[in-house]
């Protein structure tokens, strides 16, 4: 008999605790229901305040600061086994498939500017991509691109300023095969005078 109050002593109280979980996370559900509170100042998102940033004053100067939409291609060349004539063939093809900030940065390792992507919202930092330098042509750069664990790929970049674009090349060479990558930075903010 002793045993029995005991196991119902314990199932009470089991029951009990039971509930107390359930109504806590039916109380912790109707808290997060609730609707978003309206902020209290005017906000301004990431892009908003890029293009603020690439709308100051920067007249007279050659410079690739901006916002870009990104495309990229990878191809491989290689010769047939008994074949002496070379075959050109698309590995990759991806058109806009990024929107970077491209911003202006002397802050360390000598580079003069950083790519950031813009793709996310609402975050509380942004990552660093790339680092442009300078070559020793004024509109020739070297840009360092780092990829998921800790992999930097460098690019060449050519500037065509009449055009905002910027045209990167990497290849790599094993073999009788070559595999060429290309990335493509087309401004999309701010634009030339004349096109706005």
């Amino acid at each position: 008999m002793e045993f029995m109050k005991t196991l119902f002593f314990d199932l009470k109280f089991s029951v009990g605790l039971l509930s107390l979980c359930c109504c806590s996370c039916s109380m912790q559900k109707i808290y997060m229901m609730k609707p978003p509170v309206k902020p209290q100042y005017e906000q301004i998102t990431f892009i908003e305040l890029m293009k603020k940033y690439m709308d100051k004053d920067i007249s007279g100067q050659k410079s690739i600061e901006g916002i870009y939409s990104v495309s990229a291609s990878a191809t491989k060349k290689s010769k047939g086994l008994f074949s002496s004539t070379e075959k050109e063939k698309t590995l990759d093809q991806k058109e806009n498939y990024a929107m970077v900030a491209i911003i202006s940065d002397h802050s360390k390792n000598n580079r003069e500017y950083i790519e950031i992507p813009m793709d996310k919202d609402n975050l509380y930092s942004y990552p660093i991509r790339g680092e442009f330098t300078t070559a020793s042509d004024g509109n020739i750069l070297v840009l360092k691109h780092f990829e998921p664990k800790g992999k930097i790929l460098s690019y060449s970049i050519a500037f065509d300023q009449e055009k905002d674009i910027l045209e990167g090349i990497r290849t790599e060479s094993s073999g009788g095969t070559t595999r060429t990558y290309k990335l493509t930075f087309l401004k999309m903010y701010p634009k030339p005078q004349a096109q706005k």
